[in-house]
């Protein structure tokens, strides 16, 4: 039995259409946040391993993977050079492998105490012509003067992305702020596959809210390893599918070549 005769069964969706009928299952066409470098963060570990997530990706209609490597000073310190230097080495293992996608590099970005320096020297990799700014806060506890560094963010040109907010368990309970955040023109990147139980019910029922809200303005895989595939399909299957088709995603937007990333 293949993959998807297999979710079919195992999920019971017979009214929504296999993912192999359609044409190209993303149809959002760039994925933005991901770990397909090998070796450099919690991501994949090998160039097979990259090329399995890539060829999936590709087979599902996305056109352009943006991957984001982590940058955080405790656990990942990748610089921006080295980062900008793996694209190409990206780029070339896809198109080696056939592989029609274009690949880009940015970052996640952890807004820890060392981000501001970062900041302040403008050394950030970012997407779009927007200058989007991928980043991702602490599990913990919810982030202290994030308004502060929302607002420095902004006043220096990059417009902020919140990395998967549906799976911060601190705003299970305090959607307001969620709210607050949004309005001050932070934009919310959902990862699709919390929306197929990968993370748990909470954050599946969170990602669900987000949609009902229209507040999904990016989607992402957010994948890190060929084991992420299974969960990563699901989507296609599930009653949240035609939801997410009416969201004001931007993901398409990103299409067009970005201009390429100097050192500051």
């Amino acid at each position: 039995m293949g993959f998807w005769q297999t979710i079919r069964q195992t999920m019971n969706f017979r009214s929504t259409p296999a993912a192999e009928d359609m044409v190209d299952p993303c149809f959002w066409r760039v994925d933005m946040h991901s770990h397909l470098v090998p070796g450099i963060d919690d991501g994949v570990k090998d160039s097979e391993q990259a090329v399995t997530c890539l060829k999936q990706l590709a087979d599902w209609g996305i056109q352009k993977v943006i991957t984001t490597p982590h940058v955080s000073r405790d656990w990942y310190p990748n610089e921006s050079a080295t980062l900008r230097a793996s694209q190409a080495t990206l780029q070339a293992l896809a198109n080696d492998n056939n592989l029609d996608v274009q690949i880009e590099i940015a970052a996640e970005y952890l807004l820890d105490e060392f981000f501001p320096a970062l900041l302040s020297a403008d050394d950030l990799l970012t997407f779009g012509s927007a200058r989007y700014l991928l980043f991702e806060v602490g599990w913990a506890a919810a982030p202290r003067q994030l308004d502060d560094l929302l607002f420095r963010i902004q006043t220096r040109g990059y417009t902020p992305v919140l990395a998967h907010p549906e799976r911060y368990s601190f705003y299970y309970e305090d959607q307001d702020t969620l709210a607050q955040l949004h309005e001050k023109g932070c934009l919310f990147q959902l990862n699709w596959a919390s929306l197929t139980g990968k993370y748990g019910e909470r954050a599946q029922n969170q990602g669900r809210f987000l949609l009902k809200k229209g507040w999904v303005d990016f989607i992402g895989s957010d994948m890190h390893r060929p084991n992420d595939i299974s969960a990563l399909g699901a989507l296609f299957t599930s009653s949240d599918y035609e939801l997410l088709r009416k969201q004001p995603l931007l993901n398409e937007t990103l299409l067009q070549p970005s201009a390429p990333q100097s050192a500051p």
